[in-house]
């Protein structure tokens, strides 16, 4: 099984920065993806960002677009979400998730995704 290992957030004041990065513990192969999803209190956990292995290609939701980037890491299977311009909607417990296999269509939905790490939570103060 693979482990995910989150760092980064805490408290952000909004319009700040803040970075979070995630290293999985073994290699998955070419054809997987690794993301991060997010949920808020009382809501369902929803697709923030992810990115392809074998293209490097990123996905965002619609309320990350352009504020929030996703990368990869010099070291193999670390990614970093980079995210600017936090608004206090933005506040959640961050999760990050690797899928060795995950097929394009799945590429934003939880069930995509074969393994998660413990979350890290991102609070942004108005």
């Amino acid at each position: 099984q693979v482990q995910l290992v989150e760092s980064g957030g805490g408290l952000v004041q909004a319009g700040g920065s803040t970075r979070l990065s995630c290293t999985a513990s073994i290699r998955f192969g070419s054809s997987g993806a690794m993301g991060w999803f997010r949920q808020a209190p009382e809501k369902e956990r929803e697709f923030v960002a992810a990115i392809r292995w074998n293209n490097n290609r990123p996905y965002y939701s619609d309320s990350v677009k352009d504020r929030f980037t996703i990368s990869k890491g010099d070291a193999r299977y670390t990614v970093y979400l980079q995210m600017n311009s936090l608004e206090p909607e933005d506040t959640a417990a961050y999760y990050c998730a690797a899928g060795r296999g995950t097929i394009l269509s799945m590429t934003s939905k939880p069930r995509g995704y074969n393994d998660w790490g413990q979350g890290t939570q991102v609070t942004v103060s108005s």
